[in-house]
């Protein structure tokens, strides 16, 4: 099955308006109309099934008709974000070869063209933390089938009477892979989609009410602008977001329960992988005293832990491979698991805590710091708005933590240092405070603690 008919061939009325925006509608018949047209228009350009199709165009329905037109003409789907400066765009284009882009100036040939398996479905990005970004190949069996392994749980209550799926709201850019998965999987489960240009509070906000969410995703970056956002009071009738793409604060997601009374749940996955872990609706009702784990495994999903603390995941499916070349295999263990790079634990109940990453793990002189709880602390400091912490090399003890903090008063070392002490064991406190203006994060809002760590050592 092509990821095509989840537009297509759903059983979506024609006049139903399907995919929303702040400003505009498109009905259902409207959307395969376009894709229909547009998918002619690529084969008319000479990309033959398998070629790549680029699509560098703003967050919204044109998207998600473009990526549906390229899948009905069978080839593959290739995002870039429009926002990303053309170094960054053309670099890309060299990584995957595709053989069209469409951009506000319609569809163009770009000449050649790699061929990808039959069953590519589109390439995406690794976010890039710890190393440089990996063009992740997706198909269209594995992607269909960790959609329905994740909502199974959700098909075993059907929706009563005039009770309709409630839309999806697509709170971040269909250049990601939570951008696409969240929308693919609206369309699976029979929902609208509401696609947000850029994350705005005061939009979110309106578009929840306007359209009754009950249940949405966001980036852990959205939930602290909702949370620092005195103009937004209320997010009726919304009671559940699940936290994606980035760890998520503890203290972040009990602000938003106490400011919005809706339960904030994470999930966990990866781009090689795709989601694994999370949170069901009964789970949540009953489990609350489990605020903060990222959930428990989806069916089919087996779970261990190496004898470092290292989670090691063995799902189903998973991508297909790395575009120019580059199997999965290398991140395997011999049995089978893929080696996730987080460090976590697993409680009594099967629930699953993320302690931090491997790489991220600082050694001072033999003794563990995670990150993750330092910051944690820092956040609790009424001076500090964010805050992270890196291990620097130091000759006595190997590593040392060190912490950069984004501040609303003038940086007062001992101040934190001392609070620090009240929260955490000796070795755990940072041994230097850098203000920075802000920290440099990735799209999807995840900290780049290398480029700290590269500051710090530059004497920045």
């Amino acid at each position: 099955m092509s990821l095509a008919e989840l537009l297509l061939e759903h059983p979506f009325p024609d006049h139903q308006p399907l995919l929303h925006t702040i400003h505009q509608s498109v009905t259902a018949g409207d959307a395969r109309e376009r894709a229909r047209e547009l998918a002619e228009r690529i084969c008319s350009l000479g990309v033959r099934p398998g070629q790549a199709v680029a699509v560098q165009l703003p967050n919204g329905p044109s998207v998600v008709v473009a990526m549906t037109a390229i899948w009905l003409a069978r080839a593959v789907f290739v995002p870039v974000n429009p926002r990303h400066p053309s170094a960054e765009v053309d670099k890309v284009l060299r990584s995957v070869a595709p053989a069209a882009i469409i951009d506000g100036a319609g569809a163009r040939s770009l000449g050649g063209g790699r061929t990808y398996a039959d069953d590519v479905a589109f390439v995406l990005w690794t976010s890039g933390t710890t190393g440089q970004p990996k063009p992740v190949l997706h198909t269209h069996t594995a992607y269909l089938e960790l959609i329905d392994r994740v909502l199974e749980p959700l098909r075993a209550s059907p929706p009563r009477a005039g009770h309709e799926p409630s839309p999806n709201l697509i709170p971040v850019s269909l250049a990601l892979n939570a951008g696409i998965y969240n929308a693919l999987f609206g369309l699976r489960a029979g929902a609208p989609l509401v696609i947000m240009d850029r994350f705005e509070t005061a939009t979110f906000a309106t578009l929840v009410r306007r359209f009754g969410i009950r249940s949405t995703v966001a980036p852990p970056a959205a939930i602290t602008m909702l949370n620092d956002d005195a103009a937004v009071t209320d997010l009726a009738p919304l009671k559940y977001v699940r936290s994606i793409t980035a760890p998520l604060s503890p203290l972040q997601a009990r602000r938003f329960t106490e400011k919005f009374g809706a339960f904030v749940l994470n999930s966990y996955g990866q781009a090689e992988i795709g989601e694994v872990i999370g949170w069901t609706a009964k789970d949540a009702k009953e489990h609350p005293e489990k605020l903060g784990a990222i959930g428990r495994p989806h069916a089919g999903v087996d779970l261990r832990l190496s004898p470092e603390g290292e989670l090691l995941v063995r799902p189903p499916n998973m991508a297909a491979g790395y575009a120019g070349g580059g199997e999965l295999s290398d991140r395997l263990s011999e049995d089978g698991f893929v080696r996730t790079g987080d460090i976590a634990r697993i409680d009594s109940d099967g629930f699953v805590w993320i302690e931090g990453r491997v790489s991220d793990l600082i050694n001072r002189g033999g003794n563990k710091v995670f990150p993750d709880e330092v910051e944690e602390v820092l956040r609790l400091s009424p001076s500090v708005r964010e805050a992270a912490v890196v291990g620097v090399a130091d000759d006595r003890l190997g590593e040392v933590p060190v912490a950069f903090v984004v501040t609303s008063s003038t940086l007062d070392a001992e101040a934190l240092a001392a609070h620090c002490r009240e929260h955490l064991v000796a070795y755990k406190v940072p041994v230097a405070f850098r203000r920075i203006d802000a920290l440099p994060r990735t799209e999807v809002g995840k900290v780049l603690r290398r480029d700290l760590a590269a500051t710090w050592q530059r004497g920045g």
